[in-house]
């Protein structure tokens, strides 16, 4: 099972939250929890360290986007259902069964080996 915080902290001191993909801790996420932060999303930003997740969201939009994404809708089991790069300035698809998406810089999923199939979780760092 998979867990959403709503910290959107960057570091794992001040109790960031995290990106596990089929496992393996990747990267720090951004979690777009309120309405504000999901219309504002990332635009108005020259890139993104780690990645953005929309918990709810269904679908989303690169207008106005000053740069390319990676997108992914989830299902309620974490497992990825699409997976797709976006160039600014384009509609995506609604996806029906998806939980949210996982948006990161144009690239990041393929160094991160994310496709189709893969189960992500997004959470608070283990205690240490």
């Amino acid at each position: 099972m998979w867990s959403i915080s709503s910290s959107t902290s960057r570091s794992k001191a001040s109790g960031a939250v995290r990106l596990v993909i089929d496992g393996v801790d990747t990267d720090v996420v951004d979690v777009a929890a309120t309405p504000a932060t999901r219309r504002r999303g990332l635009l108005h930003r020259d890139g993104i360290e780690g990645a953005m997740w929309f918990p709810g969201v269904r679908s989303v939009h690169t207008l106005g986007m000053r740069f390319t994404i990676d997108v992914a809708h989830v299902d309620r089991h974490g497992i990825v259902i699409s997976a797709q790069t976006m160039v600014p300035n384009r509609l995506g698809a609604w996806r029906s069964g998806a939980a949210g998406v996982l948006e990161a810089s144009g690239g990041a999923f393929g160094d991160w080996n994310l496709l189709r199939g893969s189960r992500i979780r997004v959470g608070p760092w283990p205690a240490n």
